[in-house]
């Protein structure tokens, strides 16, 4: 007899500190539903593929900003900075305004908001979406990208929020 998938897999918090070792990028993802703006912060943004140009991130399926970004017809994507962590956490928080003072943000093309400051944005259609485990994978059509500069990314490593330094260069 063999065993399960789900009974050879780690324990949830070991898992959590296992990746807890894996920084990534940070990012807020942004749209408008019936003329309300919602939000959130997410760490599993990655690119898919360059044609087409898509990009994914992970949402909670428990989240309760899922469903207005869900209905919404297009997505920004706002690559935070590297002194952004009050917005990210800010957007990560429930029971709060996101997008009240002192979140400074404009409508993009399409309606979305953008935020200010930050290292880029990215206009996105829905493309897919996937339920994987406790989560939705959500695809995007990237149709829109404005790069507001080189700056330094904001990065999530071991539960917190920090910089990037480059290594110097031999």
């Amino acid at each position: 007899m063999t065993a399960a998938p789900s009974e050879l897999a780690v324990t949830p918090d070991l898992f959590r500190r296992a990746l807890a070792v894996h920084a990534s990028g940070v990012v807020v993802i942004t749209a408008q539903h019936e003329g309300r703006p919602s939000g959130l912060t997410a760490t599993s943004f990655s690119s898919v593929s360059l044609e087409p140009p898509l990009v994914s991130f992970y949402v909670d399926r428990s989240s309760t900003t899922w469903p207005s970004l869900r209905a919404a017809d297009h997505f920004a994507v706002n690559v935070l900075a590297h002194d952004q962590a009050e917005l990210a956490s800010r957007f990560a928080s429930r029971g709060v305004d996101r997008f009240a003072e002192p979140t400074r943000w404009r409508p993009g093309p399409l309606g979305a908001p953008l935020l200010q400051d930050v290292s880029a944005h990215l206009v996105c259609l829905p493309y897919e979406t996937a339920e994987v485990g406790d989560h939705i994978l959500v695809v995007g059509l990237v149709v829109d990208a404005d790069l507001r500069g080189p700056g330094r990314p904001l990065l999530y490593h071991q539960g917190r929020f920090g910089r990037f330094l480059a290594h110097p260069e031999s």
